[in-house]
């Protein structure tokens, strides 16, 4: 090759090369989102916002360097299906809101990276090897870890001290639900409270469980998280008021529903945070370096007015350190 034909090549050569680097970061992203719920869901549409918000705030805006594919899973057979479908469209990353929608999409790819918001316990549900070294292709936020559902029956009797027997309402496809079951269980006998699990997966089961539970004097209600639970949070409140029943639930628009009291994290700032592990891993960080990491901030909630209504008195020194309280 003659010295003017090569310099030209190089030339041509250091031409392209960030032209390429340029169009490869501007290509457009694909991800896709799995959710656990109704796309008529208020609460888990403003979740999926926040994390919209979250990518936006960081660069990645739709229609311009992402496009999102967002499957709403109402009940386990269309998650299974949906995960599926999500799988087959290759997509740069997956999108997992809570423990039921990362089992489904672990499931079916153990090499496309997945983020998860909001599931409580990783390593037991084998998706990932530790906290600090996820291993595989997923990572993301945890709410808490299982000791907090004992921390809702202490507040089921500190709101309602005569409750001696207590309803564990759960989804029962969440594989979540057996660690909040037992963490309740573990705190029971020395809350002198007798514990019984509720699986509910539609409306017939709440009012079943209610029907049940209403049936025994000094009786209470702990909803565990889950998408059914989420699904079927207006009749589960409905039915504690019409059944006069004091109920503790785990996040915060249970209470603004119209539910008695919660205590747990605030979804929509875990979703906010998942988009920024989105971001690094379409940097070219790997799902299996960035650490599982636990939200260290709860909230506690009590609604008054719920209270007036079935004649409890919420002790002043519970108010005292509750952080919202509806009037």
């Amino acid at each position: 090759m003659k010295r003017r034909e090569f310099i030209a090549l190089l030339g041509g050569a250091a031409a392209f090369t960030p032209f390429a680097a340029r169009a490869q970061s501007d290509r457009v992203r694909l991800i896709g989102v799995l959710l656990g719920a109704s796309e008529h869901d208020l609460e888990v549409q403003a979740r999926l916002a926040a994390f919209r918000q979250g990518l936006e705030k960081l660069g990645w805006t739709e229609g311009r360097n992402i496009r999102i594919e967002v499957r709403w899973a109402g009940g386990a057979d269309q998650l299974r299906t949906d995960a599926v479908e999500l799988v087959r469209l290759k997509p740069d990353l997956l999108f997992a809101a809570s423990g039921s929608p990362l089992a489904a999409l672990h499931r079916e790819t153990k090499t496309i990276p997945i983020v998860f918001a909001q599931a409580p316990d990783p390593v037991g549900g084998g998706f990932v090897t530790s906290l600090a070294r996820p291993g595989g292709n997923v990572t993301g936020f945890s709410p808490y870890e299982y000791v907090i559902a004992g921390k809702w029956l202490e507040l089921l009797k500190q709101i309602a001290p005569s409750v001696t027997r207590a309803s564990v309402m759960h989804d029962p496809v969440n594989p979540a639900s057996p660690g909040y079951i037992r963490a309740i269980e573990a705190v029971a006998a020395s809350l002198g409270v007798q514990v019984a699990s509720a699986p509910v997966s539609n409306r017939a089961d709440v009012d079943r469980a209610v029907d049940n539970l209403a049936r025994q004097a000094n009786s209470g209600i702990i909803v565990a998280p889950g998408p059914a639970a989420s699904a079927q949070r207006e009749r589960i409140i409905a039915q504690a008021a019409v059944r006069r029943l004091p109920a503790v639930y785990p996040f915060r628009y249970f209470a603004t529903d119209g539910g008695l009291a919660s205590y747990g994290v605030d979804n929509k700032e875990l979703f906010r945070r998942a988009a920024g592990y989105v971001d690094r891993i379409f940097k070219g960080e790997k799902p299996s370096d960035l650490p599982v990491q636990q939200s260290d901030k709860y909230e506690l909630v009590i609604n008054l007015k719920t209270a007036k209504a079935l004649g409890i008195d919420v002790p002043m020194s519970l108010l005292a350190r509750t952080d919202e309280v509806i009037e």
